[in-house]
């Protein structure tokens, strides 16, 4: 009998749906992966920005871990929002005794709004206890500057943060080039070599969510078994569609569509956004 393929996120709960565990899950979801969650934070927000935040207790997100990874097992990993540092070391304690292997960090400090959602001091918990423990981080140009303190502007600064980056621990950083003033592009480097993979730009307001979606969508891949480079190219391409064809919802930014192909295959429609190649790539 053929094994179900499982992904895990720990996350923040996005009350508008379209990022945090909604946005993983559904990304999960349209990869056929069975998909389970450990919430680290609630949040109230919509289009428009962030209301508030509750924080989950660190124990009781390493409960929410043990308890589906000790029953249901699990294949990939992805983190989200991890809020404070007594989050991330309980994190980062559980992907060690479980010996988790594929996990997909992405390294969320301030969501689209420009609201906070990493603690001060929870960013260096990330750096010394998650990253050494990542096969993949996924930082945007905001996110890496943060990590690597400098501005990263263009592909020299991509590929010197993602050196840095590196050298912190994780076997891959992709650093993702969506706020480029060029053409976007992300780049992935394995210590080694730098990949360049590029996609349009689209004029479109609706793409809340795309850091956590691509990111998920890395942890679909290689829980399906595809190696980090064919991960990586399926995200991508993932993303692109789900920009593309983002849901005009709300007064702010809407979010992508995660059941774009879906949705398309069975000749099904929202009301259509305006999504001209020109604007918007994944964060």
């Amino acid at each position: 009998m053929k094994s179900i393929p499982r992904a895990l996120t720990i996350a923040g709960s996005d009350s508008g749906g379209g990022a945090g565990i909604q946005a993983d899950l559904k990304t999960f979801a349209a990869f056929g992966v069975y998909g389970m969650s450990a919430i680290t934070a609630l949040t109230a927000q919509n289009t428009v920005g962030v209301r508030g935040i509750v924080e989950i207790s660190a124990d009781f997100v390493a409960l929410q871990i043990r308890a589906v990874v000790s029953d249901i097992g699990v294949d990939a990993v992805k983190t989200g929002m991890l809020a404070g540092a007594s989050i991330v070391s309980a994190v980062a304690r559980e992907v060690r005794q479980l010996g988790i292997e594929k996990l997909v960090v992405d390294p969320v400090m301030v969501a689209k709004s420009g609201d906070a959602l990493l603690k001060p001091d929870a960013a260096s918990a990330l750096v010394h206890e998650i990253l050494p423990l990542a096969l993949v981080v996924t930082p945007n140009l905001h996110e890496a500057s943060a990590l690597v303190g400098f501005e990263v502007r263009d592909l020299e600064g991509m590929k010197e943060a993602a050196r840095r980056i590196k050298s912190f621990g994780p076997r891959w950083v992709v650093v993702k080039g969506g706020h480029l003033e060029s053409s976007p592009l992300d780049l992935l480097y394995d210590g080694v070599e730098f990949h360049e993979f590029c996609g349009p730009r689209f004029d479109t307001p609706h793409t809340h969510g795309t850091g956590c979606s691509f990111a998920s969508a890395i942890a679909a891949g290689l829980a399906l078994g595809l190696d980090v480079p064919d991960a990586v190219t399926r995200a991508k391409a993932f993303i692109i569609g789900a920009i593309r064809e983002g849901l005009p919802l709300g007064k702010g930014q809407g979010p992508v569509h995660h059941f774009h192909e879906l949705y398309r295959l069975a000749g099904w429609s929202f009301p259509s956004p305006t999504s001209k190649p020109h604007r918007n790539a994944n964060g």
